[in-house]
């Protein structure tokens, strides 16, 4: 009989970088009865001038053919009591390990400056990760800033690679800290690491984006690239005060600081609900041409709609995508593991106190054990395409696809 997929991971406060990474590899390696073939690390911003060492020193204690990982202003892990823990502003290692028995894996690192053409064929891509698009593959990717080209090597994926899952996030840092990417021995500080992972495994996905929509959706007459020229044939601007005149008083105090575009991801769906929209922010209005710019490329006849943004609807919306994935699995018990990509903005400073969302995916998805960090942008899916999201918490969700 072969073995069964195994998942696990640790989590450090150790002040002392070799301390933390004793602690978490002794933790780790105990759970699981069989060798492990992938390491995913966070390692947070505190251990900054320690990130040239970090790599040699794990070495020394943990042998594992893959690993990758990245720097993070804050880590998500589970605690040895077994509760999710994130670890904001403080010294913290978050190590996962993963024994993927009938599971191919193969990571990478690719820069801006190697990326095919947006108008390149699939044989672009598949020829610069490595790895065939058949059987499709899933992939976890951590990334630098924006200039990585994050945006177009989603796009790429998404174009070789169709029916695939790709979550991650952008690395991230204290305030004037560096970033770090690792891939196996290898420190990067630019581009994109990642692995794909082939064979018996599946990926399933919360993007909890933390918004609600007001009003009701409507077409896109006519745009310019990311700017609204019209609604429905009407002034964009003169829309948008109708439907503020039209909230409750709480609601117009909200929208003067947290209100975004919601752009509806299928076309064809005519009951739109949370979930189906892309989240993108509003950049500014021309008030001579009532125009509004928003934070992405729209085309004309795509439907929006407007959405606010706060810490009651930020955690009403991840408890209605919990929920909703819980009903739909509630009789698989394949799953093993999940790792939690959320914003630098999401955490203490929107809720006010500790662990929000890790405890809340927990409640849903018991006895799992969660690693991950606090990033600069979250990586996961909407619909058919992946984005770079923000005020997002993306949950991926482990398990055996037989």
């Amino acid at each position: 009989m072969a073995d069964q997929m195994q998942w696990t991971n640790a989590l450090s406060t150790r002040p002392s970088l070799e301390a933390a990474i004793s602690e978490v590899v002794e933790e780790a390696s105990r759970k699981l009865s069989s060798k492990a073939n992938l390491g995913i690390v966070f390692i947070s911003s505190a251990f900054t001038s320690e990130y040239s060492r970090f790599l040699p020193l794990l070495a020394q204690k943990l042998d594992v053919p893959v690993l990758i990982g990245c720097s993070g202003g804050g880590v998500v892990g589970t605690s040895s009591s077994g509760e999710a823990q994130e670890l904001e502003d403080e010294a913290a290692l978050s190590l996962t390990l993963a024994c993927l028995p009938e599971v191919n894996i193969h990571p990478f690192h690719v820069v801006a400056e190697e990326l095919p053409d947006l108008d390149s064929s699939p044989n672009a891509w598949t020829d610069l990760i490595k790895v065939p698009p058949n059987p499709t593959p899933q992939f976890i990717l951590l990334s630098g800033n924006v200039a990585s080209g994050i945006n177009n090597l989603l796009k790429g994926l998404d174009f070789a690679y169709p029916g695939s899952v790709t979550v991650g996030g952008q690395a991230s840092g204290g305030i004037g800290s560096r970033i770090a990417l690792f891939c196996n021995d290898k420190l990067y500080t630019e581009g994109t690491v990642g692995v794909a992972l082939t064979g018996n495994i599946t990926l399933d996905t919360i993007v909890a984006q933390g918004c609600r929509p007001i009003g009701t959706p409507q077409q896109i007459s006519q745009c310019d690239r990311n700017i609204i020229l019209e609604i429905e044939d009407k002034v964009p601007l003169v829309a948008l005060r109708d439907l503020i005149a039209s909230l409750s008083e709480e609601e117009k105090i909200l929208a003067q600081n947290s209100l975004f575009v919601g752009v509806a991801m299928n076309e064809f769906k005519q009951d739109l609900q949370q979930g189906d929209f892309l989240i993108r922010n509003i950049l500014g209005v021309d008030p001579a041409a009532g125009a509004i710019a928003v934070g992405d490329y729209l085309r004309p006849g795509q439907r929006l709609q407007f959405h606010l943004r706060d810490a009651q609807t930020s955690a009403q919306d991840l408890e209605f995508l919990l929920n909703q994935y819980q009903q739909e699995h509630a009789l698989d018990s394949s799953a093993v593991g999940a790792l939690m990509f959320s914003c630098l903005g999401r955490g203490k400073g929107l809720y006010g106190k500790p662990n929000f969302d890790s405890e809340l995916f927990s409640r849903y998805v018991k006895d799992m054990p969660l690693g991950g960090f606090f990033c600069n942008g979250e990586i996961g899916p909407v619909g058919d395409s992946t984005f770079v999201h923000g005020f997002t918490s993306v949950f991926a969700i482990f398990r055996e696809n037989k």
